[in-house]
C-alpha cells in the first residue's frame, strides 16, 4: 500500500475541504484512457491498492498503468471506550483528498473496450463517482 516515506511525528491537525474543481491533474497526461472523479471525497490507500489490482488483472501484463493520486493525509482514531482528552489518536490509515475532475488512474497499451472494462471494475472499488475519459488529440 502507498504511504509517505517519512512519517515520524506526522499528525496534521487540519481537515481539507475539496469544494472546488481540480485545477491541475484534470486531464489525461500519460496514457490514452483514464478514470476521472466526478465528486470530492477521501480515498484510502487500501482502496487505491484494490483498484490497482483489479485493473492490472483486467489489462494484463503488457499494458501500462499510472496511479495519479497519492495518500498524503493521515486518518487518526481514538480507541473505543476512551474518555475525552489525552491528545490526538493514533494513525489509522492514509487518505488522498480528491477534488471533482481529478484523473485517478490512466491506462495505455490496450484497446478502448478493455480500458472501459478495467475502469468500470475500478469504479466499483472507489467511494466516489467516476467516469471514463480519453486523451484529447490536438
Amino acid at each position: 500500500m502507498l504511504i509517505p516515506k517519512r512519517v515520524k511525528y506526522r499528525k496534521p491537525h487540519h481537515r481539507s475541504r475539496a469544494k472546488t474543481a481540480a485545477g491541475t491533474g484534470n486531464t489525461v497526461a500519460f496514457g490514452d484512457y483514464g478514470i476521472q472523479s466526478l465528486e470530492h471525497g477521501k480515498i484510502t490507500s487500501r482502496q487505491i491498492e484494490a483498484s490497482r489490482i483489479v485493473a492490472r488483472r483486467t489489462i494484463g501484463g503488457v499494458a501500462r498503468l499510472w496511479i495519479r493520486i497519492f495518500p498524503h493525509m493521515t486518518k487518526t482514531m481514538r480507541p473505543a471506550d476512551t474518555r475525552m482528552g489525552k491528545g490526538k489518536g493514533e494513525v489509522q490509515d492514509w487518505i488522498a483528498i480528491v477534488k471533482p475532475g481529478t484523473v485517478l488512474f490512466e491506462i495505455n497499451g490496450v484497446s478502448e473496450e478493455v480500458a472501459k472494462e478495467a475502469c468500470r471494475k475500478q469504479a466499483h472499488k472507489l467511494p466516489v463517482k467516476t467516469r471514463f475519459v480519453k486523451k484529447r488529440v490536438l
